[in-house]
């Protein structure tokens, strides 16, 4: 007994400490989104939010993913003339081995465009350039032009041997990858930086076609048609999971012809712009699916539209016509975080106030350098009569330590602004050329109250890292009729203008 006592007496402060240590919490390694910015990617932006447990690992898929779509663009590229695709097309009535990635395009496209009927159709190419060409000339293509270019459309432009895996091109039309294959290319991308330990998802956004993949369920605004500044309200706000989003519409890029606005989409059988849509958003599994319905459904009829994702499962979609009608998927519903904030009837401007009919819109384009370049930070703000800020537009960044390096904009607002990135939902809408934005500032201060008409400044400031700092600032009258002032150029804005206008 006197032995077992001792033992005892000796295990007792084990056990204690055992028991205090396993009592201890035990930390639980988190993961946090990791957001950056490109521009000039696929002949348009991109944000990459990135799900992991380190910067390190969320750097390394980064880097995969970027090298995926660089991949994948010598491959499919119609721009690139040393592309595998461009090459393909220099090639007449020969078989010719193809890799897997353009086979599997090529078969996409046949498959997409008995779907829609001949909506999709790679030879569109030649009636866009038909009329892009017209445009410049401010004239309507002939009718006889346009009948040419259909009779070279209606050609068969390829043939596929999936036992050799080669393609034979036997048209004579200008081809183009369009539709789906940004998508497809996202896609891709996103899977193999997934396959990087630790990252647990990714929301990958092109241009407004964006992949969201792994654990992640991300909350997406769909870009309204009539206000698709970067700060308007948006059509719908939506979260999704595992699933891809694509939206297509006119109201980024077109031809103006004699006043008249011409969409740059389309309709290859008939050989005129589409017109009835203004936007249509798809989500789908595939990204191929989403990309393809969703240019599909800006040429054909919204009837046709509904019957052909009635015939394919897990599409939703929301269709906005130009008349303003909303047509939405019975599913849509389960998608949608909240209907968009609707705007309110404003009351009859009161005297010396703010003008609620007119706005004032901030265009602005970054300059382009070669490759995937970082997009640099920006701050837009505006400053009343006594230089003193009253209202931030817009701050791109992707670390508050970055910040700092908006100097102008951190001295002045900083200590009022409480917008954290990473946390703003992606943007889904029409793709925008490269690097070309606009904000809205609505006459309001960031308390949200009407200012009076009269002078402000308007500061457009730009830090790029390993790059120049720049800073605009412009005098504007907002009062009265509208006004527009184009701005100097520099290092890294290659454009930017203020409008002081009447809302559409």
């Amino acid at each position: 007994m006197q032995v077992v006592r001792k033992v005892f007496c000796f295990l007792a402060p084990v056990l204690v400490l055992f028991m205090s240590a396993s009592a201890a919490p035990i930390k639980v390694k988190t993961s946090h989104f990791y957001v950056s910015n490109f521009e000039n990617v696929l002949g348009t932006s991109m944000e990459v939010k990135v799900k992991a447990f380190t910067q390190k690992q969320a750097s390394v898929a980064e880097v995969k993913a970027l090298s995926e779509i660089k991949r994948l663009s010598s491959i499919l590229s119609a721009y690139d003339t040393n592309s595998e695709f461009y090459k393909w097309t220099l090639t007449n009535n020969k078989a010719v081995p193809v890799s897997d990635e353009l086979f599997e395009v090529l078969q996409l496209f046949d498959v997409w465009k008995q779907k829609t009927n001949g909506a999709l159709d790679p030879a569109a190419e030649a009636i866009g350039k038909l009329w892009k060409i017209s445009s410049l000339q401010n004239e309507i293509p002939s009718n006889a032009a346009i009948r040419q270019t259909l009779a070279q459309m209606n050609q068969q432009q390829w043939v596929l041997d999936a036992a050799h895996k080669t393609a034979t091109h036997s048209g004579n039309a200008p081809l183009m990858l369009n539709s789906f294959v940004k998508s497809y290319i996202i896609h891709k991308a996103v899977a193999v930086a997934l396959a990087n330990a630790g990252v647990e998802g990714m929301v990958l956004n092109i241009g407004g076609d964006i992949v969201v993949k792994g654990i992640v369920d991300e909350k997406i605004a769909i870009t309204n048609p009539v206000a698709n500044a970067e700060n308007d309200m948006p059509q719908s706000l939506i979260h999704v999971q595992n699933k891809t989003v694509a939206t297509s519409g006119d109201y980024r890029r077109g031809n103006f012809i004699n006043g008249k606005w011409y969409s740059h989409i389309v309709d290859p059988r008939t050989g005129m712009p589409a017109q009835n849509i203004a936007s249509a958003t798809v989500i789908a599994n595939d990204a191929a699916t989403a990309g393809a319905l969703a240019t599909a459904f800006n040429i054909l009829t919204p009837e046709a539209s509904v019957k052909l994702a009635n015939e394919l499962s897990d599409v939703d979609y929301m269709i906005v016509t130009k008349e303003g009608e909303i047509i939405k998927s019975n599913n849509w519903k389960n998608y949608e975080v909240e209907d968009a904030p609707k705007v309110a009837k404003t009351a009859p401007p009161i005297f010396a106030g703010w003008n609620t009919d007119y706005e004032l819109v901030v265009n602005v384009e970054l300059a382009q350098i070669a490759g995937f370049p970082r997009r640099p930070f920006v701050a837009i703000w505006v400053e009343d009569a006594d230089k003193k800020p009253i209202r931030t537009l817009t701050v791109w960044y992707n670390k508050p330590k970055w910040l700092r390096d908006l100097r102008a904009w951190y001295t002045a607002n900083h200590d009022t602004y409480n917008d954290v990135a990473g946390n703003m939902p992606s943007i889904a809408g029409a793709t925008r050329p490269a690097g070309k934005y606009a904000v809205k500032w609505d006459g309001k201060d960031d308390k949200g109250e009407l200012v009076k008409t009269g002078k402000y400044t308007v500061n457009i400031e730009v830090a790029r890292e390993h790059g120049t700092y720049q800073l605009i600032t412009q005098e504007i009258k907002c009062a009265g009729s509208d006004k527009q002032i184009e701005l100097p150029a520099n290092t890294e804005v290659a454009s930017a203008s203020l409008s002081y206008k009447k809302k559409n």
